[in-house]
């Protein structure tokens, strides 16, 4: 183990690690000492809608409780002012009228309470004649727990009906709690509550209604159970009454006290048996180790593929008494797009559909925003938007950048690199982004150099939200995304057929300017007039490293940009810096780095796990100490070991391609690579021993030699060695596999 690892290990995970294989994920979990004083800190359950949050001490215990689509979406008047438009903002910019761009974009945002994701409360919980001494969480079956001597109370979401159930020896007392922070959302009036008592006095069940300045919604409990085991049944939903569809608790309720709790257990842990057989890797390192098992996990919990996609916090909505931190929005400019980035290689195509099929069902939305903030067809996606996809203001200069939405539509694209999947590719790829690229192929304009050029153009979050934050068009951010939406259009149409649009996207890409480059270093810079030339925690110049996979996209010299970032320093970064930038050394083969950068990225996590932005160490890591929740970091540090594991650009694949010269013993199983491969494969004692790629569609691969020019013998189809490549046509549905032993 790194020494590094060696710090932080005690604050994290307990982890025995296993020899090959999924086993790894039943043997990873939290294990904490009480108290848990924080919900930030807490024990996170969830099943992609509902999510709680364990945590307390003594014999009181606390479930705060958050659900996916629990919003006030009212829209801020000055929305309809003539000047909230894109030509407003680029007169307002040409008239160097700041104090009006912030009336207009950002004081919306920054002094109203709405729109917002709303908190959803908690459930106080008495375990009486317990003292409870330990908190833990059981990944295999997505169970938390807390431990009073030789008694447990377990807590699960589950995973087939939407109820949050808690189960203990002994007596279980409840009382729900509204959230304090919605008072500041304007009058609201007191919760209604209706409360069914026991014979004896004790509470048996409450539904509790609470108004809002927008819709109201219902937190319900019930106790089930026979005596001494008590089983509490929580519930949360939008409106008064429950809805009438089988997923709802109140048939939950009714199951578990007719049936008992077993019932519903059985297809839970099914669920999540499901879940753990996608993928898995087995890292030398226990810390990482740990962490990567957590994050898989909060995708099985916080994201589904008929629910809400994950905002800022997911299904952990911040109980801290106010509204959560950035209101729990979804963040188009990095976050939205980091947190679903693991997913593609890992097969979470649960957790993808949530995020793909919101993304579709909002296009109509998409599309009035164009035309109506824009003015032009097509489509474009708020940088900061709610649920229903309608635009939030802040930092217009980000939060209204049009080319955020080719990020997004890059999803989709992703998503066909690893599948191949020709029908996903023409029902739903291809006309998504086709939008997006529509929308910007319409927003550019042509410069006297005769190339397309934005109007207004910025760097996530370069210079902040001050005039300066305008960049001399375009901006190396706002140029890479457009070259990668034009260019990705072109190679879709093309696999289509349909060459001439193929070609017409193609040439928009070259059309639009290729990103500067420090004329000495090659580093690509922040724009034409500035160079990356202070600690900053948004990589946004140097997309094109990561995560963008298009080769025809890097202008400039990928050592140089990374070098010149580390040597800007870290006091600027936040938590995701870290683990992104540690993903951008592994794209660029620089494993030892990558593992310096990814250690030092848990000391920006809670004891639970959770990325908290600041520097929780007090190791002088960054100027930012506070710490606010929010998921990217984390889903970004999955992905850094994927990147340390498995590369391919759709033409070559590569494996271990960044691993740490103290990694000897590393594996892999069932990840994905572009060009719609599947594959697995074990390296001991620093020698790869063992490789199995399957393909549902077929084609040719190209792996590049992982034996150290051994021979080796292929099963499952003729496999050639071409110089430093071993090279096979493979047909739909074909499995090769070798074993090399040491």
């Amino acid at each position: 183990m790194s020494r590094h690892a060696v710090v932080v290990c005690a604050i994290l995970l307990v982890l025995l690690l296993p020899a090959h294989g999924a086993a790894q994920d039943a043997r990873s979990g939290l294990r904490l000492q009480a108290p848990i004083t924080t919900w930030d800190e807490a024990i996170p359950v969830g099943n992609g809608l509902l999510g709680g949050l364990l945590w307390g001490g003594d014999s009181t215990l606390i479930l705060s409780l958050d659900r996916g689509d629990l919003w006030d979406e009212r829209t801020p008047a000055i929305f309809s002012d003539p000047e909230w438009t894109w030509q407003g903002m680029q007169r307002l910019v040409r008239d160097d009228n700041m104090a009006r761009f912030h009336e207009l974009f950002d004081e919306p945002y920054d002094k109203l309470p709405y729109p917002t994701k709303l908190p959803a409360g908690r459930v106080q919980i008495t375990w009486s004649g317990h003292v409870v001494d330990g908190f833990g969480l059981d990944l295999a079956t997505a169970t938390a727990w807390a431990s009073a001597g030789r008694d447990t109370l377990r807590l699960r979401a589950l995973a087939t009906r939407d109820a949050l159930v808690v189960s203990a020896p002994g007596t279980l007392r409840f009382a729900y709690q509204a959230p304090d922070g919605l008072a500041a959302l304007g009058p609201t009036g007191p919760p209604r509550l209706r409360r069914i008592v026991e014979p004896g006095g004790e509470t048996a069940a409450e539904l509790v209604t609470i108004p809002t300045a927008a819709d109201p919604f219902s937190v319900h409990v019930t106790r089930v159970g026979r005596a001494g085991r008590p089983v509490l049944v929580i519930s949360i939903f939008p409106g008064t009454e429950p809805p009438p569809v089988p997923r709802q608790q109140f048939s939950t309720a009714s199951e578990i006290g007719l049936h008992g709790l077993e019932s519903m257990l059985k297809p839970h842990r099914k669920a999540w048996d499901r879940f753990w057989s996608t993928s898995s890797v087995t890292l030398p390192d226990s810390a990482l180790q740990a962490h990567y098992d957590l994050v898989k996990y909060l995708y099985g919990a916080a994201a589904r593929r008929d629910a809400p996609p994950m905002p800022l916090q997911g299904v952990w909505t911040a109980d801290n008494g106010g509204l959560p931190p950035w209101k729990g929005d979804y963040h188009n400019d990095l976050n939205t797009q980091m947190s679903y980035l693991a997913a593609h290689v890992a097969g979470l195509d649960d957790a993808m559909e949530g995020w793909l099929t919101f993304l579709e069902a909002r296009l109509p939305e998409f599309r009035r925003f164009a035309r109506e903030f824009y003015g032009v067809e097509g489509a474009v996606i708020p940088g900061v938007m709610t649920l229903s996809g309608k635009p939030m203001g802040g930092w217009g200069m980000y939060s209204l950048s049009p080319t955020n939405g080719a990020w997004v539509a890059w999803s989709f694209y992703r998503q066909w690199q690893v599948t191949r999947d020709s029908t996903f590719l023409a029902e739903r790829a291809y006309p998504f982004m086709q939008e997006i690229g529509t929308a910007l192929r319409a927003l550019l304009e042509r410069g006297e150099d005769g190339l397309l050029y934005l109007p207004l153009s910025s760097s996530p979050e370069i210079h902040d939200n001050s005039r300066a934050a305008f960049l001399r068009p375009n901006s190396t951010y706002d140029a890479t995304l457009l070259r990668m939406c034009f260019a990705a259009l072109g190679e879709m149409a093309a696999a289509l057929g349909r060459d001439a649009e193929s070609a017409a996207w193609y040439a928009a890409m070259q059309e639009v300017a290729t990103p500067s480059r420090d004329p000495e270093s090659g580093a690509l810079r922040v724009s034409a007039d500035e160079g990356f030339s202070a600690s900053h925690r948004h990589f946004s110049h140097a997309l094109a490293i990561h995560p963008f996979e298009m080769p025809l996209l890097l202008t400039g010299d990928i050592d140089a940009t990374l070098d010149e970032i580390a040597a800007r320093g870290t006091a600027q970064w936040t938590g995701y810096s870290f683990s992104w930038f540690a993903a951008m050394l592994a794209r660029a083969g620089r494993g030892d780095e990558a593992l310096r950068y990814l250690t030092d990225y848990l000391a920006f996590t809670s004891r639970n796990g959770f990325h908290l932005n600041g520097d929780q160490s007090g190791r002088g890591l960054s100027s930012f100490t506070y710490r606010p929740f929010t998921l990217e970091g984390n889903f970004l540090a999955m992905d850094a070991v994927h990147e340390m594991l498995l590369r391919s650009d759709g033409e070559v694949v590569e494996l271990f391609p960044a691993i740490p010269t103290i990694w000897d013993d590393v594996a892999f199983a069932r990840l994905r690579a572009n060009g719609g491969w599947t594959i697995s494969a074990t390296r001991e004692g620093g020698v790869v021993t063992a490789v199995e790629i399957a393909t549902r569609v077929g084609g040719t691969l190209r792996l590049r030699d992982p034996f150290g020019g051994r021979d080796v013998r292929w099963r499952g189809a003729t496999v050639r060695r071409a110089g430093e490549y071993w090279v096979a046509a493979l047909q739909p549905n074909t499995t090769i596999r070798t074993t090399s032993p040491r």
